[in-house]
């Protein structure tokens, strides 16, 4: 008798094969069993062909401890999350939202060359001035909230190790943190050139940390990210002997990813594929379209798929969607916080501000009328004119004639009025995006372009991450819902594809052989989703960071079911409080699960 039967559900295996419907047995942590019944047409949902796929072939599967009755449900692998900034909320937080309310099973931070390991004694405020800048973290939430008590990257390693999770977690070398551990103060310092023997010694500790199961070595080289006090990333003009000294390192350990977010200025991407080529590991890089440059994701899309035909394994990460900053009254960027006429209001409650507001139309008048003329003004109002407001069920793919500027002019009313308005809804909850990368032509179009690329997988989606102003770790769940089931201004993509993109694809990518896929032997992380029934909420702003931290949480419904390592630890999108999830450690390469 199996623990665990699933019987009915319609299985997208994330191999990308048809979907079908199929019954699947867990045993402990791992699945047993799948038996496919047929193919299974979804209504509504854009499918791939099914062909002339053949089902069936094993034994009908017995009777089990427990059986879930899954005939309507959607059955995929657990998500892959490669692209999440967990390094400092994993010490302190068991459930790992957003990531684990979106189906993410397992989740890997460190990226973008930011994290907390190896730290050197007294080094603890460089690290915190640098993901507080980067990150958008507050520093009194990572001072308050991490519990530091290691040196070395094993040692972090291990400490993460020690403590309940919901999901599984795995860890990378942040480049900055080698830096600041090696060079001290100077390792902060982005135009300091480490001397010969510091080159060595972040290659031994790089060596060190990956061989203790570090899954891989990330880096920044974009003038976006800056420290808290506005210094430059420590990586951004790392030079070539620095990379190669690291770039030996990941050859001498055998594993490990090279993941880089980088701006991809003259002669960068032939500096990074030198360096993966160096290591002889696979290099993860960002794609994602800007305003100033809109092209270059083309650009960079058809160096990856030149450098892959050369024989390097190169991948782009990408997003669901656009990159999406979000305005309110709670938020980081809120449009009116630095308005004198604000500063009164700033230390009070939310709900008795928002009560003030709505009671003083002169207080509003004044907000809106008596503008600062300055930068940050002029860079919100800017905003403003591609800033939508948010639904309950919020359109991440809105016409452009619907921003707030565009809808303000046709109603001979002031944007800023408009704006103020909108976020006072709902309690003072309303809440404004505004997408700022891979809008540029006022659709998805070409974010539709990345996901169908076969040289992309998922990624980008930042959980843990500008917890004031951009909650896109809800990621997986748009990708489903919206382009599978509900875009309306262009092509939608076959469920199937999708699915693979945010498991099989998203594990191979890590060396993570032992998941992504609903297949016997492979890790029993799964999830039930009623597909036509899934939806994704408005995020809103909760205060539940150590410190009193805010940050933006979202919600979805539809998860009926979701596994860990065959144990359930999300039912009707309620987390069970169970927490199976453990630290994956890369191993070495040819080995199962290898990264």
């Amino acid at each position: 008798m199996h623990e665990l039967v699933i019987r009915g559900a319609t299985l997208v295996d994330g191999t990308g094969a048809p979907a079908c419907v199929a019954d699947v047995a867990l045993d402990g942590d791992r699945i047993a069993a799948v038996h496919r019944h047929g193919a299974a047409r979804l209504p509504g949902i854009e499918q791939v062909d099914p062909g002339r796929v053949a089902y069936g072939g094993t034994m009908p599967i017995g009777r089990g401890r427990r059986e879930i009755d899954a005939g309507g449900l959607l059955l995929t692998p657990g998500f892959v999350d490669i692209h999440t900034h967990y390094d400092g909320q994993a010490t302190w937080d068991a459930q790992l939202a957003p990531s684990s309310v979106h189906g993410v099973t397992t989740a890997v931070f460190g990226n973008c060359g930011v994290g907390f390991a190896p730290l050197r004694p007294g080094g603890i405020e460089q690290l915190i001035n640098i993901m507080e800048g980067v990150e958008d973290i507050p520093g009194t939430v990572l001072a308050e909230g991490i519990p530091f008590g290691w040196e070395s990257f094993p040692e972090y390693l291990d400490a993460l190790e020690r403590l309940p999770h919901a999901i599984d977690i795995g860890a990378q070398v942040p480049h900055a943190a080698l830096r600041c551990y090696v060079m001290g103060e100077r390792g902060g310092d982005h135009a300091e050139r480490p001397t010969p023997r510091e080159r060595d010694e972040m290659a031994r500790l790089l060596d060190e940390a990956l061989c203790a199961g570090a899954l891989g070595l990330t880096t920044s080289r974009t003038v976006k990210h800056r420290a808290a006090d506005g210094r430059p990333t420590p990586s951004l003009s790392a030079d070539e002997a620095e990379l190669m000294a690291l770039a030996r390192a990941m050859r001498r350990a055998g594993r490990g990813v090279l993941e880089v977010n980088s701006d991809f200025g003259a002669g960068d991407f032939d500096v990074l594929a030198a360096a993966a080529r160096a290591a002889g590991r696979p290099l993860s890089l960002l794609l994602i379209q800007v305003d100033r440059a809109p092209a270059l994701w083309r650009e960079t899309l058809d160096q990856i798929h030149a450098a892959r035909a050369a024989g390097l394994s190169v991948t782009g990460q990408v997003g669901s969607r656009a990159i999406g900053v979000l305005l309110g009254l709670e938020a980081t960027l809120n449009p009116f916080g630095e308005h004198p006429a604000w500063a009164p209001l700033a230390a009070l409650p939310h709900a008795e501000r928002v009560a003030r507001l709505l009671a003083d139309a002169a207080l509003r008048a004044r907000l809106v009328d008596e503008r600062p003329q300055d930068g940050r003004t002029r860079m919100i109002g800017g905003m403003l004119e591609r800033a939508f407001e948010m639904g309950a069920v919020p359109d991440y793919e809105p016409d452009p004639a619907a921003s707030i500027a565009a809808r303000a002019r046709a109603q001979g009313r002031s944007p800023w009025a408009l704006a103020l308005e909108t976020m006072l809804a709902d309690g003072g909850r309303g809440v404004l995006l505004h997408p700022f990368e891979n809008y540029t032509g006022g659709d998805l179009e070409v974010v539709r372009a990345m996901l169908e690329d076969d040289a992309t997988v998922m990624g980008v989606g930042d959980g843990g991450a500008h917890v004031g102003t951009i909650c896109d770790g809800s990621g997986p769940t748009f990708l489903l819902t919206h382009w599978a089931r509900d875009r309306r201004r262009g092509p939608r993509i076959a469920l199937e594809r999708l699915v693979r993109k945010q498991t099989m694809d998203s594990a191979r990518a890590y060396g993570l052989g032992d998941r992504g896929i609903v297949a016997p032997g492979l890790r029993a992380d799964l999830n039930l989703i009623d597909l036509g029934g899934l939806v994704l909420h408005r995020p809103w702003i909760e205060h539940d960071l150590p410190a009193g931290g805010r940050r933006f949480l979202q919600a979805a419904t539809g998860y009926r079911h979701t596994f860990v390592a065959g144990v359930e630890t999300l039912r009707d999108d309620r987390p069970t409080g169970a927490t199976p999830g453990r630290l994956v450690r890369s191993r070495a390469a040819g080995t199962v699960g290898a990264a």
